[in-house]
């Protein structure tokens, strides 16, 4: 379940299943991992965007509803930031 040191960025998808939309592996992963795992530490003014870190490697990872054309903004991404990136979007 934890993040590995390769990986940089989680891309959900939904997917059709009979007259239902379904999240995939990866949307559920980013739903456990943020929130079961990663500690959340701040969100944008708009409530779409949180900020969190790994607490074993401290790095920061975004979560974030893309697909604004889509109802809830779509599928989540979960996203590798730079302690600049960071700075510059949460002044944490």
């Amino acid at each position: 379940m934890k993040l590995k040191p390769k990986e940089i960025e989680l891309r959900g998808s939904w997917e059709l299943v009979g007259n239902s939309i379904k999240a995939d592996n990866i949307s559920v992963r980013i739903e456990n991992l943020t929130s079961c795992y990663l500690i959340e530490i701040s969100e944008d003014e708009s409530g779409w965007k949180k900020l969190y870190q790994d607490p074993e490697d401290k790095r920061y990872w975004e979560l974030s509803y893309p697909e604004s054309e889509i109802h809830g903004g779509g599928a989540p991404v979960l996203k590798n930031l730079s302690i600049l990136e960071v700075k510059e979007k949460y002044q944490v």
